[in-house]
């Protein structure tokens, strides 16, 4: 009787103390899985700085420990101040919520969790009462509840990691805390992974900056360079002491060999941007079909033969000048991402889907009717009327005959030096027959022409074979196109002159050539013919 009295009683007590040991069971298997969970995601940070891969482990050990639909990451862009969805784990949805989504950083629920740096919870009620796009899009997902995890370091917020369910509730204040740690070790993984990124761009770009600059010491712009006193050259120069404090675009129109490459030089050493990259591209030399590359920049793998990221021209003169020479050989299907560089300042590299943000002032050169262009549809409009803000016209040479005899001994004083020799002399009559050629190929024919001289020259006296100019053909006998612009030029610039430069009204000199005034400017701006100072 004593015996099952005794047995009685026990047999409650045993499966109390049973219960209990279950439960401190499950505690522990649950604080174990707790602890691998974040384990498992410091050695997916620690392995690798490639955060597609890192995400995609985070995401699915925390699915493992914490049951949910879907996984989000959405990254801080301050430029712009908004935050892109950079990734995104929910194999369940139906297409609405995307990866490289912008949203604003002001919409809800990202925006509670930023703003008070602490993990924000929504549901359904919360998405309803917003106005936000991202909200709408979560509804259309049918998503119940989920939390938003500030991405918060000692340097501020990098975003957010979110979670949903398409249960309502469906998260507890203990997976709250859990995935708040996991959030603050992504938080740094991000961090290191931006730091490394940041590291290896400013690597790269000072590697393509060695290059330019040491090129750069070579051709390195001195203002005296600029040789000359001519009326023609000091209305230039004095145009480019208007325009170069200013951000503004310039546009240089002339004739090949005038010099405009020395122009642009000297507007950017007359700017506030000097201390900055000249950053200098000859969109006539380079293949069509390179041309997007060399400008913009490319992606690892955006094409065959791209093993790493490169850096464009336009990312290297961030916060300088980029010179683009011949743009009128740009060609059309490239001209719509030069244009949203110039109104946007902004562009993506090849092969890229970020948008990268850069501060440039741009000024471009050519040799083209680009008006023309733009009436043959072999220039974009709109592309022609953001570079002509500001446009310079570089006189030829046989507009500014009186800067010859000084060019020619600028040029023969620097090729005597290098070639250690020592020129003293230039004949006079040498010197007339110079100045009296039309050189057809301005300044740079100039200079070829005293080099080959120099070279030639075995004594103190500069030996200058003049034969060869008078064999050589001058303007008006190029052929029958160039004889009939030049003959048009001269002909406007006598009834200009004849007119003192009145264009317009009864004694102007588009009555005197039997033109309207429109006509008469087309064809003034189609041969570069503007009104001496």
């Amino acid at each position: 009787m004593c015996a099952d009295n005794r047995s009685t009683i026990l047999k409650p007590h045993e499966e109390g103390s049973s219960d209990a040991a279950q439960a401190a069971t499950e505690a522990l298997a649950h604080e174990r899985d707790r602890l691998r969970l974040l384990l498992d995601v410091n050695n997916a940070i620690v392995s690798t700085l490639d955060m597609p891969d890192v995400f995609a482990a985070i995401s699915a050990f925390c699915r493992d420990v914490v049951h949910h639909e879907y996984t989000s990451l959405a990254l801080l862009e301050k430029e712009t101040k908004t935050l892109r969805l950079f990734a995104l784990d929910f194999p369940g949805g139906q297409g609405h919520v995307k990866e490289d989504m912008v949203i604003a950083i002001s919409d809800p629920p990202a925006s509670l969790a930023i703003e008070r740096r602490e993990p924000a919870r929504f549901d359904v009620a919360l998405l309803e009462q917003s106005p936000a796009e991202i909200c709408k899009l979560m509804l259309a997902e049918k998503l119940q509840s989920g939390i938003c995890f500030p991405l918060a370091t000692r340097n501020g917020v990098l975003g957010t990691l979110n979670v949903a369910s398409f249960r309502a509730d469906a998260f507890s204040d203990e997976d709250l805390e859990l995935l708040a740690q996991v959030a603050g070790q992504v938080a740094i993984a991000i961090e290191n992974v931006l730091a490394y990124c940041e590291n290896a761009e400013l690597k790269n770009k000072l590697a393509e900056e060695k290059l330019y600059l040491e090129d750069e010491i070579r051709t390195a712009f001195h203002f005296e360079e600029i040789v000359g006193d001519s009326p023609a050259l000091k209305e230039v120069l004095r145009q480019v002491e208007t325009v170069a404090p200013t951000a503004s675009t310039v546009l240089l129109l002339g004739e090949t060999g005038t010099g405009k490459e020395r122009i642009a030089r000297a507007i950017h050493s007359l700017s506030p941007r000097k201390e900055n990259s000249f950053v200098k591209i000859n969109c006539s030399a380079i293949p069509a079909g390179l041309l997007e590359s060399e400008l913009f920049g490319h992606e690892k793998g955006a094409f065959t033969g791209a093993i790493a990221q490169r850096l464009g021209r336009f990312e290297l003169a961030h916060r300088g000048t980029i010179f683009l020479d011949e743009i009128g050989d740009v060609p059309l299907e490239l001209q719509p991402k030069l244009l949203r560089v110039l109104q946007e300042q902004e562009f993506e590299r090849l092969g890229g889907t970020r948008s990268i943000r850069v501060d440039v002032r741009v000024v471009a050169a050519t040799n083209r009717d680009l008006s023309a262009m733009v009436a043959e549809r072999q220039f974009r409009s709109d592309l022609f009327y953001r570079l002509n803000v500001f446009p310079i016209v570089m006189p030829p040479l046989r507009e500014r005959t009186e800067d010859i005899p000084a060019l020619v001994r600028y040029f023969a004083r620097n090729y005597s030096r290098r070639m250690k020799k020592k020129i003293e002399s230039i004949p006079t009559e040498a010197m007339e027959a110079l100045v009296r050629y039309p050189w057809p190929g301005n300044i740079r024919e100039l200079e070829n022409y005293v080099e080959r001289a120099v070279i030639l020259s075995p004594g103190a006296v500069l030996r200058l074979n003049t034969s060869e100019l008078s064999a050589a053909p001058d303007p008006g006998a190029r052929g029958g196109v160039s004889t009939l612009a030049e003959a048009e030029r001269q002909h406007i610039l006598r009834a200009l002159e004849e007119s003192h430069w009145v264009i317009g009204g009864p004694s102007g000199a588009a009555r005197r050539l039997g033109l309207k005034r429109t006509t008469l400017q087309s064809r003034m701006a189609k041969l570069f013919i503007t009104k001496p100072t």
